[in-house]
């Protein structure tokens, strides 16, 4: 089955579809608060900010990357003496890629699929506003249809 991408409204702005409730991490912030906020909030992603400015993307997989639990008996005691080894400076992706709020739905889905990552950190004049990912433009998609 074909159908043509261009077709659908892809130019509505990517604020129409971001979470606009943000779960973010400061640098301050520890592993076991990032973990505790994950887990909470069933999220996979959180931006890092200082001023309200992106300094940083931690995603749930870069934390359980550094913990290595299948590998002990007694993850929390693991997992604790490992956060406790790691900053959030250390263990977050530094080269951020952000999207303006002005911009298209289709340059997020563009910048999501020629990348490696999964969600966009949304600003209005460098001050973080919101998130998009795949799965917001998934969602948006499958109602598109």
């Amino acid at each position: 089955m074909k159908f043509k991408l261009g077709a659908m409204p892809t130019s509505i702005p990517v604020s129409t579809i971001m979470t606009k409730n943000i779960i973010a991490l400061s640098t301050s912030d520890d592993l076991q608060r990032a973990e505790v906020l994950f887990k909470r909030h069933q999220i996979k992603h959180m931006p890092v900010v200082a001023k309200g400015t992106v300094v940083g993307m931690l995603s749930y997989t870069d934390l359980m990357r550094i913990s290595c639990p299948e590998t002990a008996a007694d993850t929390d005691t693991v997992e604790t003496v490992v956060f406790n080894m790691f900053s959030i400076e250390q263990v977050m992706e530094k080269n951020v890629i952000t999207i303006s709020i002005d911009a298209s739905i289709r340059e997020a889905t563009n910048i999501l699929a020629s990348n490696s990552f999964n969600s966009l950190p949304v600003v209005d004049s460098g001050v973080l506003v919101g998130i998009v990912t795949t799965t917001d433009l998934l969602n948006y998609y499958l109602k598109a249809f």
